[in-house]
């Protein structure tokens, strides 16, 4: 959208990582199905590759899968990719986040639990 474009009429990179996050995100819930873990949390986005501009009116789709197992951690590798009407679906930025997994303890509070998943 509009809104979310640059001084130079490119997508903000902040938005593009908060979405890849979001992405990440589903990525962790559907790893942890399961497991009786409450969810998980961001400890990192790194390597953030930005390799093709996304414009205002081209749709950005996300593909995403857990590369490495922790203990309580995981890393999730999350591509995205920009299309629109009149081009083709391109790789438009990647990046390596890791997701810490969490339960509530009997004080109410999140802390990092075992997932005890593998890959």
């Amino acid at each position: 959208m509009p809104d979310d474009a640059n001084n130079v009429g490119t997508l903000f990179g902040g938005q593009m990582i908060s979405w890849m996050d979001l992405a990440a995100a589903k990525v962790a819930y559907r790893f942890l199905q399961g497991t009786g873990i409450d969810g998980a949390l961001t400890r990192a986005i790194e390597n953030v590759e930005f390799r093709e501009p996304v414009y205002p009116g081209e749709w950005v789709n996300f593909e995403g899968f857990v590369s490495k197992a922790g203990n309580s951690s995981f890393e999730v590798v999350i591509d995205a990719y920009a299309e629109g009407l009149k081009v083709k679906k391109r790789l438009a930025c990647t990046a390596i986040i890791t997701m810490v997994a969490v339960k509530k303890d009997s004080n109410d509070e999140y802390v990092k639990f075992p997932h005890g998943r593998s890959l």
